[in-house]
């Protein structure tokens, strides 16, 4: 099939179109590289760099390219940021994703996979979280995601448009090529393996007095070549209707302290940490069930461990010294 990945040069997107192209699609990256990195595309994958509101460009890459389905990563995804800012995260997420949704309509595109969040359940009332529980977001990073989703049946029901929506939760870890580079990094996982590199002092930890045993958030850690995966299997299964899913490990999940621990065995450097304050709009707990995805397509995570996907990270930011410019990535 031939697939269009929008954000396919980011951190999920890129590991998304190895996992495509390693099952024999033909791929093409749409990106406006506002996060993304070039050398992060998988070697001979078209790289078109637009934004998604260029509905003129958007619209020839769909058509020349001749595109049969679309996965859509492209977002603004900082939680903080989203809080305040808003404007920028609607006119992104959502302002941006209608545009893409109607150049589709227009090219008689009727296949999309949305990478949304586990952000659309804010702070649930109970756990696992399933997929028919309450959607109140308390941030407007997942208010972004949740207004993308409810568009999705509006344009079926008017374009015959299937879709299957990811709500995931927290990625991590890394492919052999591509990593976890942000600028600036908001990411657990990252910022505790920069802190035992030696490339920041500390490790501030938002908040010890949460409901949680140890006081410090709990979540949903999920391997990044995992939740691709989930991705790729998720395309083949709109042949029977939209869906929406889950995609986490499940478990109980894991506190920022336990996160900090695992990265203490898999370095066996000491990581200093600093208690700081809450950030809004922050759960305290989200931890997913993904028992639909498993049942209805078979998704099953075979990196689950904590210690595994740190590990995987420490092994991409040791080859990658300084990020992508270490010129690593194309290997």
């Amino acid at each position: 099939m031939r697939v269009l990945v929008t954000g396919g040069a980011g951190y999920i997107g890129s590991v998304v179109v190895e996992e495509l192209v390693r099952d024999g699609h033909e791929v093409v990256v749409l990106d406006n590289l506002g996060n993304g990195h070039p050398e992060a595309v998988a070697p001979g994958v078209p790289l078109v760099r637009a934004d998604l509101r260029d509905r003129t460009t958007v619209e020839a890459t769909l058509r020349e390219r001749g595109i049969e389905a679309v996965i859509h990563m492209a977002a603004d995804s900082l939680v903080g940021e989203s809080v305040q800012k808003p404007g920028k995260h609607h006119d992104n997420n959502v302002g941006a994703g209608l545009s893409l949704l109607d150049a589709m309509v227009t090219c008689e595109i009727k296949r999309l996979v949305f990478s949304s969040t586990a952000a659309v359940y804010g702070e649930p009332a109970k756990q696992p979280i399933e997929e028919d529980d309450p959607t109140v977001p308390t941030n407007p990073f997942g208010e972004t995601k949740l207004a993308f989703e409810r568009a999705l049946p509006w344009y079926e029901a008017a374009h015959g448009l299937r879709s299957a929506s990811l709500r995931h939760f927290n990625a991590a870890g890394a492919s052999e090529r591509c990593g976890e580079m942000h600028d600036p990094e908001t990411h657990l996982i990252p910022i505790v393996l920069q802190a035992a590199a030696g490339q920041r002092d500390r490790v501030i930890i938002f908040g010890e007095n949460y409901p949680t045993p140890d006081g410090t958030c709990i979540r949903d850690y999920i391997h990044v070549i995992d939740l691709a995966r989930a991705h790729v299997l998720a395309l083949a299964g709109l042949e029977n209707g939209s869906r929406i899913y889950n995609v986490g490990c499940g478990g109980a999940g894991y506190s920022v302290l336990q996160v900090i621990d695992a990265a203490w065995r898999v370095t066996g450097e000491g990581i200093p940490v600093k208690m700081g304050p809450r950030r809004a709009g922050d759960p305290a707990r989200l931890v997913a069930s993904s028992e639909r995805i498993q049942r209805e397509l078979g998704w099953e995570p075979t990196l689950g461990s904590l210690d595994d996907i740190v590990a995987s990270a420490w092994k991409w930011m040791q080859s990658h010294p300084n990020g992508y410019a270490s010129g690593h990535s194309a290997d």
